[in-house]
């Protein structure tokens, strides 16, 4: 769907990974990532198409250059790409990695709980809608978060 960009599969239920996202877009000045949910129409054609299981997507999900990244190193990847302070994350990647997804679980296993969740999922504004595969096809507009 798009092969030149890395893609970002996120929830697009929970106010964490929509915050999430809102941050991507803010420090990736040109437009290097694109994003969908993991509820979108294009969200589950890339998770079929990667053979990911759809039911069980309690992460975020990086795909870039055919290579697919779940959970911190996904993060961390991502990170690593943005300006500011977030690229300085990258260097946790000399923490083990099964340290990094105990602590990546913790998060996602109560991210309802500390953050909340929307019923529905976001659909992005004018200004962002190109940053999203199919444009975003759910039912809420937050433009002012995403500008």
């Amino acid at each position: 769907m798009s092969a030149e960009h890395p893609v970002v599969l996120f929830d697009g239920v929970c106010n964490l990974c929509n915050r999430s996202v809102a941050h991507i877009i803010r420090n990736d000045p040109k437009g290097r990532f694109r994003m969908a949910s993991l509820q979108s129409t294009a969200g589950r054609e890339l998770v079929a198409g990667h053979s990911l299981d759809g039911d069980a997507m309690d992460t975020v999900v990086l795909i870039e250059k055919g290579r697919v990244y779940t959970k911190s190193e996904a993060a961390l990847r991502i990170a690593r790409r943005l300006r500011g302070p977030s690229r300085f994350w990258w260097t946790a990647r000399f923490v083990p990695r099964p340290l990094r997804d105990a602590v990546y679980d913790l998060v996602s296993r109560y991210r309802y709980r500390w953050f909340g969740r929307r019923e529905e999922c976001m659909v992005p504004g004018p200004g962002v809608r190109d940053r999203f595969l199919g444009g975003g096809d759910a039912p809420v507009e937050l433009e002012e978060r995403l500008v």
